[in-house]
């Protein structure tokens, strides 16, 4: 038994890093889980960054189809991304933005640096929400029908071509 107990640990640490490199070299990084696409949008209520209403659903919130996207004023990719969500919203995309983890303070500080893109801009200060989205970090935009149902997932910043991308999608929605 002396002779078996100091191979235990070194036993745990090769299964473990037959484990772990199995998944490496079978996982493609570029996967994202999109558990909600086809389901409706979350239905918890969140308060209006600016105040002046009771918390509200995202689906009352978004008007006919549009895009959902979840930001924070700490997040680099959110304000490399600002510019295309810009670009959106003169193109006519309707967008609701969640402040996901954030102060408000800090929120409207960003929007004012960085233009507002949104109609509307709900606060998830605790993050329940993008817990409830299955959110892997920030940002990511998930495009809504005029029902309520998630139909698609975008995860990181936008390019250009992803702004085309989810334009035409959301066009095809109307």
């Amino acid at each position: 038994m002396r002779r078996i107990l100091p191979l235990i640990p070194i036993v745990v640490i090769v299964a473990l890093g037959a484990l772990f490199a199995g998944y490496g070299l079978h996982h493609d990084p570029q996967v994202f889980p999109a558990a909600l696409v086809g389901k409706p949008l979350p239905q918890d209520a969140l308060p209006p960054l600016q105040g002046g209403g009771p918390p509200r659903s995202i689906a009352s919130t978004l008007k006919g189809p549009g895009l959902v996207n979840v930001f924070a004023s700490w997040c680099a990719p959110c304000a490399q991304e600002a510019p295309q969500l810009m670009q959106l919203k003169s193109r006519g995309v309707s967008v609701v933005g969640v402040a996901y983890k954030d102060a408000p303070g800090a929120t409207l500080d960003f929007l004012d640096r960085r233009g507002n893109p949104f109609g509307a801009v709900l606060v998830d200060r605790s993050g329940d929400v993008g817990v409830d989205f299955g959110i892997s970090g920030v940002p990511e935009t998930f495009v809504v029908d005029g029902k309520g149902m998630i139909v698609a997932k975008h995860v990181g910043p936008m390019t250009d071509a992803d702004a085309d991308r989810l334009a035409f999608q959301i066009r095809a929605l109307r």
